[in-house]
């Protein structure tokens, strides 16, 4: 079972992270959603305190999500992912339709993208937990891979007190080292979902491209695509307010 936090009433709301994310990056949005519906934020397989596993790719990460809405008896869901979890939340739409009323799709489409997290990878690799490093220890040492202060922070949340004076991070670095390409691959041509859809992607993003509103709208094709200006791939983050608005007018 997926680990999750759970608050609020009314319409479930599901929100899945993207890649090395987990549910805790979603809090403060989670609790304002919370005044609208029950929101159920999931750390997803291989990320943080959900079950590690060899297996990771997106159907089974959907999967997952089935089942936990299965566990939950929750119906009749909307769905929002944000880049890796927007592509899971697709591909639960497309295989699940009738699980899910609305989707929404933070900065990804369903097309192909090439790997892309080599040098972060390189950075969480080369930490040596063994030695057991203090925080400030385990940033210097990303910093040499990861100059930019912003995704430095959003992995030094992944680490924890695996015990005393040991820390750990909380995903399977391990499987993703072998596994990456997964992150990576599209959705299959079959896949459609034919219910309201939002895809939102940031101004400054290159995710979502203008060429790619017509694969969009073979696989979503009651979809609409807007941009948060002045923002990147983190656009929840960057623009809560206006995030949080885009996605209560549409699911409203």
């Amino acid at each position: 079972m997926l680990f999750s936090k759970i608050e609020g009433f009314g319409k479930p709301l599901l929100i899945l992270h993207g890649f090395l994310g987990m549910s805790d990056n979603w809090k403060t949005l989670g609790t304002q959603f919370a005044t609208d519906f029950q929101v159920h934020i999931l750390d997803l397989r291989n990320h943080g305190r959900s079950l590690h596993s060899k297996d990771f790719s997106y159907e089974i990460m959907a999967k997952d999500v089935y089942e936990y809405c299965q566990a939950h008896k929750l119906e009749n869901i909307n769905i929002l992912g944000h880049s890796m979890g927007g592509k899971v939340a697709m591909v639960l739409a497309t295989t699940h339709p009738e699980l899910v009323d609305k989707l929404i799709v933070a900065d990804i489409g369903p097309k192909f993208y090439p790997q892309h997290h080599q040098d972060i990878l390189a950075g969480l690799n080369a930490v040596d937990f063994s030695k057991k490093p203090s925080r400030s220890d385990v940033e210097e040492i990303m910093e040499k891979y990861i100059p930019d202060f912003g995704t430095r922070q959003f992995l030094m949340k992944n680490l924890f007190w695996q015990e005393p004076g040991q820390l750990a991070f909380r995903f399977n670095l391990a499987v993703f080292n072998h596994k990456m390409d997964e992150v990576g691959i599209p959705l299959t041509r079959n896949a459609i979902f034919e219910k309201p859809t939002l895809f939102i992607r940031g101004g400054n993003s290159r995710y979502i491209l203008d060429s790619d509103f017509e694969n969009i709208k073979q696989h979503f094709p009651d979809s609409s695509i807007e941009t948060i200006p002045n923002v990147g791939h983190w656009l929840h983050a960057e623009n809560p307010a206006e995030f949080y608005q885009k996605v209560t007018s549409f699911l409203k």
